[in-house]
């Protein structure tokens, strides 16, 4: 019987986004590197470098994924986005060759999601970027359910510590499915088990008789 007391919400599919997620909400505090492309008044208190009451255009900064959506314009440029190292063209170089070498969770525990988020910033490479985040998955999705199905009762800490976020829950997700086929094997799959409440409740109920 499941008795957690918090039921996880999945996030987002691709570029949209699921509020209720936790894993949604800390990938919306992700930081990103912009240029400010006018003067934003009155805020130079963000900018500790600077004595300025104000944030002059042309200065670079890291903001919040969440505040960089809100405040990017395609028509009113307010500030562009620059892609973070792990997007450019010589880490998807990398992730072509073998994306199975990289630590993921290292360069950035949310890559899939963070990457689906970067496009939707207007950007010449946004054609390469889906596509490297794509071959990335394909290229590690084996790799990562294979050692989800061997590794029964095993500690797993070692396999799932260079996974993204992502990959993270579908390795959970085969490991469940994985004790689920073994608990039916052993014909234990059927077994029906008091619940904790019910338990508690028989505990209470002898104490009451000795007493």
């Amino acid at each position: 019987m499941d008795t957690q007391s918090y039921l996880p919400v999945p996030p987002g599919v691709g570029m949209e986004e699921n509020f209720l997620s936790l894993d949604d909400i800390l990938l919306s505090h992700e930081r990103l590197p912009v240029r400010t492309e006018c003067v934003f008044p009155r805020l130079g208190f963000l900018e500790k470098s600077s004595d300025s009451q104000d944030i002059p255009e042309g200065s670079k900064m890291e903001l919040p994924l969440w505040l960089c959506k809100g405040l990017y314009e395609r028509k009113r440029r307010v500030l562009s986005v620059e892609l973070p190292k792990v997007y450019r063209e010589g880490w998807r170089t990398v992730f072509t060759a073998d994306p199975n070498v990289v630590d993921l969770h290292k360069m950035g525990p949310y890559y899939y999601g963070l990457g689906s988020q970067m496009l939707h910033f207007d950007s010449p490479e946004n054609p390469d970027i889906a596509q490297a985040l794509l071959q990335t998955f394909i290229g590690r999705f084996r790799r990562t359910m294979d050692s989800s199905q061997n590794a029964y009762n095993e500690d797993t800490s070692a396999l799932v510590e260079r996974l993204d976020s992502l990959e993270r829950t579908l390795f959970r997700s085969g490991q469940s499915g994985l004790n689920g086929f073994q608990s039916w094997e052993k014909g234990q799959a059927s077994q029906l088990t008091a619940s904790s409440l019910v338990l508690n409740y028989r505990k209470r109920k002898i104490t009451d008789v000795q007493h």
